[in-house]
């Protein structure tokens, strides 16, 4: 009687797996829908662009003409920044062919919109920056009595942090 030859398995057994390994063929599909060939170009963008291009661009789609020599790299950006993306089109130009590693890119477009992207509901360009609550006076004082004996600066300054964490922190057992 003939052995059938064992199931190949499905799961690798080296481990865990990085969650870009999973989602990589996922990525691809999408970003080929796209015209996005190179999908580092959507994932490493600050990279390529710099973080002040960056901050205020995103790259939307890469169009291919009937010719096929070139294609157009169509960008995301706000209205007020567009005339200063438009004066570093050429250097960026560049620097995103430089990642494909030829001249695939041979026109760069700008779209101008609001800050908070299309219709898809994407993210605004810039995250708003955190603004955490004033520490109330006594606690600050409680802190620094604590940590007073500390010599060293630096450590005297993350244990008075620590202790306002300790001190600000509400019980639950209080709240029920």
């Amino acid at each position: 009687m003939a052995r059938t030859p064992p199931l190949p398995h499905t799961r690798r057994e080296r481990g865990f797996e990085p969650t870009g390994g999973l989602l990589k063929q996922q990525i691809r599909r999408v970003g080929e829908s796209r015209g996005f060939a190179v999908a580092r170009l959507l994932t490493h963008w600050p990279e390529i662009a710099g973080e002040d291009l960056a901050r205020v661009t995103r790259p939307v789609k890469v169009g291919y003409g009937r010719d096929g020599m070139g294609a157009t790299l169509t960008l995301l950006t706000t209205g007020p920044m567009a005339p200063m993306v438009e004066m570093q089109k050429e250097r960026l130009r560049e620097k995103v062919n430089a990642t494909y590693g030829y001249a695939a890119i041979s026109r760069i477009l700008l779209t101008q919109t609001a800050a908070s992207g299309f219709a898809e509901g994407q993210a605004a360009f810039a995250p708003a920056p955190k603004t955490a609550p004033s520490p109330d006076p006594a606690v600050l004082a409680k802190a620094a009595e604590t940590t007073a004996p500390v010599k060293d600066p630096a450590l005297r300054a993350a244990l008075e942090a620590m202790a306002q964490n300790i001190l600000t922190r509400r019980n639950p057992k209080e709240s029920a």
